[in-house]
């Protein structure tokens, strides 16, 4: 058997557990597949409009149809290209005995899936930002050492995007943040009609909401109905911590290595985001431009090769992506420290 088939390589991608993505898997559940070289997704904005009143002996009145506006874009490709040193197999892998009890074919196998998994990893993480910068401020900017830069709007409404001052600062005692989130989720109500119950927040956010004088005051008083709790962040990714006045409350952490080298944060500080999966989130992936994918759209297409001398294997983890918030006005993003 080659374990370095295209086929054996995408069965190895099918078997790897998923990676453990909170703002992907919690808003964006949909994935949506598409063999060109554009993904064509789907944005909807209706309104609360009244069914017209006329005489009954007259023709009835023309209304413009509701629906969704369709929109293009041409995805920026991901190719993660390594090489597969040739003398690794002969060295011991981390977590092996000392001085070695694996064969080099076991140990090929081994340092496969890992490398397999570190890319999609990566792939995934992507996904991820991506994720947090649509939710955050209603578009995206794609941008590469070679792609230019492109700007993707999603057409949030711009009174979606908020910056507290002042007194209003959640640091402020004089704040009350759990009116300001019925406030947001009211707004968000009737922009968009999605009921919008998941908040998430950034670690210094959480460390001020748990302790403002309003919620303590406010976890007293429901002690036996709320579930919340104030214990520490201390996983990545996304925590719930419980449920006061129907808000689910989560904790995010995650970090990313920016094109310069610099590790910055997933979720930047500061920031609470408000949505519901009801928003229809969708993971958009167009084909994948290679002889042999035969032009399919995969969310990951993996490949390898040899070059003869000096004996080098390649592998290469392909992928077109595209976050889409298809209802855009499901989402708000505020400012509170």
């Amino acid at each position: 058997m080659d374990l370095f088939s295209t086929s054996n390589m995408l069965k190895a991608v099918d078997q790897l557990p998923m990676s453990n993505l909170f703002l992907i898997n919690h808003f964006f559940p949909n994935v949506q597949t598409e063999e060109s070289n554009e993904i064509h997704f789907d944005v909807i904005k209706k309104t609360r409009r009244l069914a017209p009143f006329v005489s009954p002996v007259v023709a009835g009145q023309i209304m413009e149809s509701q629906g969704f506006e369709t929109k293009t874009f041409e995805p920026a490709y991901i190719k993660d290209k390594r090489v597969f040193d040739s003398t690794r197999p002969l060295k011991r892998l981390s977590g092996e005995s000392i001085g070695g009890s694996f064969a080099p074919n076991l140990r090929i196998e081994r340092l496969l899936v890992n490398e397999i998994a570190d890319q999609i990893n990566m792939v995934d993480r992507r996904l991820e930002v991506m994720a947090a910068e649509a939710l955050r401020t209603g578009a995206l900017t794609i941008t590469g050492k070679k792609y230019p830069t492109q700007n993707v709007n999603f057409g949030r409404d711009p009174e979606l995007t908020i910056t507290l001052a002042g007194a209003a600062l959640w640091s402020d005692p004089a704040s009350n943040p759990l009116d300001d989130l019925q406030d947001w989720s009211e707004l968000v109500l009737k922009k968009s009609g999605v009921s919008a119950h998941s908040v998430v927040m950034s670690v210094d956010v959480w460390k001020i909401f748990r302790s403002h004088p309003t919620i303590s005051a406010e976890l007293d008083r429901m002690r036996s109905s709320s579930t919340m709790n104030s214990n520490a962040q201390n996983i990545e990714g996304g925590e719930l911590k419980g449920e006061i006045h129907g808000f689910n409350i989560y904790v995010y952490t995650g970090w990313y290595i920016d094109d310069a080298g610099i590790e910055q944060s997933i979720l930047p500080a500061g920031t609470v985001l408000l949505s519901s999966p009801k928003m229809d989130g969708v993971r958009a992936f167009g084909s994948i431009l290679d002889f042999e994918s035969n032009y399919r759209a995969l969310p990951y297409f993996p490949k390898s090769w040899v070059t003869e001398d000096p004996s080098v294997r390649y592998l290469l983890m392909q992928s077109a992506p595209l976050v889409v918030p298809t209802r855009i006005d499901a989402t708000l993003s505020a400012g509170v420290l």
